[in-house]
């Protein structure tokens, strides 16, 4: 319920990534640029026409990434092939080894934090991860409304009803709040008794 990337939606999100990398390249040789992301996407695309999620991920890993941008994005992609596979600690070392590389645009490292954080509800508590989603919601954070759901989720877990309901009817007001996550957002707080709105979020009889 929780999910937030499945599959195709991660190609989506890192496809629009490199567009937006791609305009600190255009300060450079236009033509070569262009055909090296070219060559790129197109390995990329016929890596992931592998028949098993393994065999993607092997001809990700194998694919030549020309910058720091474009080996973020293979290697997120990489994770995502690892993880649906079943090889988490796999996966988790690319995205660690991309959310701590200082090399990289914020939306990169922030992206990588947070698939990361998604896939270590094994190893890290509520109030764990609650922190490191606290750093992702800062104002400025490309992240920031996501990380605020998946915050909510954790007192979710912890039993604590009327603080994610706190929570969930605060986002309502964001700017920036998608249809989707408007829609989460809104089930969310149904699912828990409350109504999207009202002040505290919980139903009082």
């Amino acid at each position: 319920m929780f999910a937030t990337f499945k599959r195709y939606g991660w190609i989506a999100v890192l496809v629009i990534l490199l567009i937006v990398g791609g305009a600190a390249w255009y300060e450079y040789d236009r033509s070569r640029e262009t055909a090296q992301a070219r060559a790129f996407g197109d390995a990329i695309l016929a890596a992931l026409e592998q028949g098993e999620p393994l065999e993607r991920a092997t001809a990700l890993s194998a694919i030549e990434a020309g910058t720091p941008d474009a080996r973020a994005v293979r290697d997120m992609l990489e994770a995502g092939e690892r993880s649906t596979a079943g090889d988490r600690e796999g996966a988790l070392t690319l995205l660690t080894g991309v959310a701590e590389n200082p090399e990289l645009q914020l939306i990169y490292r922030s992206l990588a934090k947070f698939r990361a954080l998604a896939l270590s509800t094994d190893d890290m508590g509520p109030a764990e991860r609650r922190a490191e989603y606290e750093d992702l919601a800062g104002a400025g954070s490309p992240l920031r409304l996501l990380a605020k759901e998946q915050i909510a989720v954790t007192h979710i877990e912890e039993g604590n009803r009327d603080e994610a309901l706190r929570q969930l009817n605060a986002m309502l007001d964001e700017a920036g709040m998608t249809q989707d996550l408007l829609r989460r957002v809104s089930q969310l707080i149904v699912s828990l008794g409350g109504t999207p709105g009202e002040n505290g979020g919980a139903d009082t009889e």
